[in-house]
């Protein structure tokens, strides 16, 4: 046999072994929806990451911001509602019944008209989960993967993060009350399409010019504040502990965490977001600019990036306000503004030791004998850039003293 016959059967065989090395693999790996569906970009990370390495800064920025924005306004399904109403204005289908009576008789016969419901519903899921996973991977990619090691540039927590298993849970959480809120969505926009009475309307000046520009921020109020007393409500321990609680496994949350809540409360907050939909006059572009308002920072908050707020948003608290929320727990209740944290007291207290079992916004002196005795006891404090920006002496004291302890007990 000749030396280049000797090369060739060598080849041979090395690419034989290797095409059996990856069928036994495959036989031995299975197929992980949650897992491979988040991760699925690690596969062409390193294409992305030239591409973005060559764009300037402020246009990769650009292209994330623009990213997060579309998350958020189609992430839950509204977007169909949207479309419905824009063309049902287009197209000058403006009949809606909007009497109280009508509603109420409504209900009480059999005159629900859901046309083509399967139609909205296929629609709905469709976008708000390829969405969910490819622009939320996307996002996951470009922080989390692509900026990890520049973490203290941009993470809120840069020394914290959530384990791969909580990950895999957040996903797994926010993909099934994804299913929920996108049906509502879905028979809402249904409902809407079918000409069914609402209080919604589509003439600009239908209620005079006044009331089309004033219900903005009396629409963004109405959801602000009902949501900061929703959401406090859900912070008593009884349903905390039974329904919110699941939100908080999250202590350093993702933009896949914006849904990560259970499905019962989850679908309360956006049944209580649409009750202007059936009570006041509402034009369909006032409310549904609102709610991408709110759900594009829903995402920017539960991002874990450190946002600050624009200079036209002097309401808005920056994203290290609901991040702390989930830090320190039962505090920062508010959302879009802090107002109502401000007003009610339960705003986070500098020099306070915050647990999960200290409600109400209320929480001992770090001075105090039992603020002292809560931060020995829990190490998640003790690391908080936060409390070791605020209290340096008070923590650097607690490690010093435990490291002592620790000392002697191996003595």
């Amino acid at each position: 046999m000749t030396g280049a016959e000797v090369k060739q059967r060598i080849v041979k065989d090395s690419k034989g072994e290797k095409q059996n090395g990856i069928k036994e693999e495959k036989k031995q790996k299975y197929w992980e929806p949650l897992t491979d569906g988040v991760k699925w970009i690690e596969k062409y990370g390193e294409n992305l990451e030239n591409f973005f390495e060559r764009l300037p800064e402020f246009i990769s920025t650009f292209i994330a911001t623009l990213a997060i924005f579309t998350f958020g306004a189609t992430l839950r399904g509204e977007w169909v509602v949207i479309l419905v109403t824009a063309l049902k204005q287009l197209t000058g289908q403006t009949q809606n019944t909007t009497n109280a009576t009508a509603i109420l008789e409504l209900f009480s016969s059999r005159n629900l008209k859901m046309e083509n419901f399967s139609m909205f519903f296929i629609g709905a899921h469709a976008v708000s989960l390829s969405t969910y996973f490819l622009i939320g991977g996307f996002l996951h990619w470009y922080f989390y993967m692509n900026r990890r090691h520049r973490a203290k540039e941009w993470k809120i927590q840069p020394d914290k993060w959530l384990s791969p298993e909580l990950e895999r849970h957040e996903v797994m959480v926010g993909t099934i009350s994804l299913l929920i809120v996108g049906s509502f969505s879905a028979f809402l926009a249904c409902y809407i399409y079918n000409g069914n009475p609402s209080t919604v309307y589509f003439q600009f000046d239908e209620y005079g010019w006044l009331w089309f520009f004033l219900q903005f921020p009396v629409i963004f109020l109405y959801a602000d504040y009902t949501t900061y007393i929703l959401h406090r409500l859900y912070h008593t321990p009884w349903l905390y502990k039974h329904f919110h609680k699941l939100h908080h496994k999250y202590k350093q949350p993702t933009a896949f965490s914006v849904t990560a809540i259970h499905p019962f409360e989850i679908l309360h907050v956006q049944l209580t977001s649409c009750l202007p939909l059936f009570t006041i006059p509402v034009h369909w572009l006032s409310f549904y600019s609102v709610a991408i308002y709110v759900y594009y920072h829903g995402i920017i908050d539960h991002s874990g990036i450190n946002f600050k707020a624009q200079w036209w948003q002097p309401w808005q608290p920056d994203a290290e306000f609901h991040d702390q929320h989930h830090e320190f727990f039962h505090c920062n209740f508010g959302f879009n503004m802090s107002l109502w944290d401000k007003l009610h007291g339960t705003m986070r207290k500098q020099n306070r030791a915050y647990t999960e079992d200290t409600y109400h916004g209320e929480a001992p002196s770090i001075d105090s004998p039992e603020g002292k005795a809560i931060l020995a006891e829990n190490p998640d404090l003790i690391e908080s850039k936060v409390l070791q920006e605020e209290i340096p002496e008070v923590i650097q004291n607690i490690k010093t003293s435990k490291t002592e302890v620790e000392t002697n007990k191996t003595k």
